[in-house]
């Protein structure tokens, strides 16, 4: 029983923690709370997220105002049709002493070397540069000139694509796509929310954020959310949603057949299952029930179902397929 307790408390602060985080961050960024809620989601998941959004919507102030508020270090990456692999993952360059002529390899660290890394516009990039960071994602540490070296923890990347502007772009292919644990989309805010943006940007004042948690607690709570109990109704929930997903399921929806091309795999049910613990325990409760699946359904789910020509030809979402298959496995 009081180990019980001692983890109802770990719920409980993490959700105190939630809730001041929000705090700290809505002192820079107006609305987006869907938004700030799945980028926290992802992040003590474990995962990486893929935001898609037009450019203008403080994706940038949003993050690096949250490495503010968590005291980690953080780096942003313009990614562009010319940037090579060691532009990101760094380069060794021969160096010699002055005073005693000694030649020695020293290593440049490079930009994915941070807990945060933002890396903006991943699309722009050729596949060659883009598979260099995603490497790097899985593993959690990257191989140059055959030694290997970590990356700091906790480690989190948050990538953006232009969902407007494809002219000149390299789209992620589905099996990278499938590296993210999240795609969260980010829209135009309201009416009332764009005044107060262009009243509070257009002024003097400057607000200034609080740090909320340490590395280590970050780290603790990450390892927390997979001890997180997983019921077993929860768990058929999970993998019946990312099985229905697929057309050449024996058992698959007949609009599945119709509009989907192809469908999640076992990583995203991995991935439901982890995104739910996390909700679960950033909203105070050690056990995770079919609720917080359904919560995140539609950000783990959106980038892992491809649609095909008919649903595109008809107007069809990615959305509106997941909303249809969790009513249906419901």
């Amino acid at each position: 029983m009081a180990e019980d307790d001692k983890k109802l408390e770990m719920a409980e602060k993490l959700n105190e923690a939630r809730r001041r985080i929000v705090t700290e961050i809505t002192k820079i960024i107006v609305g987006q709370e869907k938004v700030i809620e799945e980028i926290l989601l992802t992040f003590f998941s474990g995962g990486h997220a893929l935001i898609v959004g037009v450019p203008g919507l403080a994706k940038t102030l949003l993050v690096s105002t949250l490495s503010k508020i968590l005291d980690l270090s953080f780096s942003r990456i313009q990614f562009t049709p010319d940037l090579m692999p060691s532009d990101i993952i760094g380069y060794e360059i021969l160096q010699e002493n002055i005073s005693t002529k000694e030649r020695r390899l020293e290593f440049i660290w490079g930009p994915v070397f941070a807990n945060i890394v933002f890396a903006d516009e991943i699309n722009r990039t050729p596949p060659k540069t883009q598979s260099a960071l995603l490497e790097a994602m899985q593993e959690r540490k990257v191989t140059i000139s055959g030694k290997t070296r970590d990356l700091p923890l906790p480690f989190l990347v948050l990538a953006t694509q232009n969902p407007i502007e494809q002219e000149g772009t390299y789209p992620l292919p589905e099996a990278q796509l499938d590296r993210f644990l999240a795609q969260i989309n980010i829209d135009y805010p309201s009416y009332e929310e764009e005044k107060i943006i262009v009243a509070k940007t257009t002024g003097t004042d400057e607000s200034k954020v609080n740090k909320v948690l340490s590395r280590d607690e970050i780290i603790n709570f990450q390892k927390i959310v997979r001890e997180v109990p997983l019921p077993s109704s929860s768990l058929n929930f999970a993998v019946n949603l990312a099985r229905m997903t697929r057309p050449s399921e024996k058992n698959s929806f007949d609009f599945v057949k119709k509009w989907v091309l192809w469908g999640a795999g076992p990583r995203g049910a991995q991935s439901l299952v982890l995104a739910a613990k996390a909700n679960a325990l950033l909203n105070g409760r050690f056990a995770v029930s079919r609720d917080d699946i359904s919560r995140v359904a539609f950000c783990v789910l959106r980038h892992r179902v491809i649609l095909n020509f008919q649903a595109q030809a008809e107007g069809r979402s990615v959305d509106l397929v997941v909303e249809k298959i969790m009513e249906k496995v419901r």
